[in-house]
C-alpha cells in the first residue's frame, strides 16, 4: 500500500489499494461495500492521454465525497 513520491506527500492511492480498503470503510460508514466500490470507481483518474501515468484515486477528494454521500451517524 505504500508508495513513494518526490515529496513523500502523495495524495493518491491506486484503485487496487482503494478496493482493498472498501469493506473496512463501508463498515465504518454503515453502508454496503458495493456502494463504496461504486464511489471509488467514480473517483479514479485515468492515465493522461491514455498513456502517461498510472490510474489513481485522490484520497482527499474521495473522503470528501464519502462524507457528503455517506455521512457517519
Amino acid at each position: 500500500m505504500l508508495t513513494a513520491s518526490v515529496s513523500g506527500l502523495d495524495p493518491d492511492i491506486s484503485p487496487a489499494n482503494a478496493a482493498l480498503q472498501a469493506a473496512r470503510v463501508a463498515q465504518a460508514h454503515g453502508v454496503g461495500t458495493a456502494d463504496i466500490e461504486a464511489l471509488v470507481a467514480r473517483h479514479v483518474t485515468r492515465r493522461l492521454f491514455g498513456i502517461f501515468g498510472e490510474p489513481r484515486v485522490n484520497v482527499q477528494s474521495l473522503n470528501l465525497a464519502m462524507e457528503r454521500v455517506f455521512p457517519r451517524r
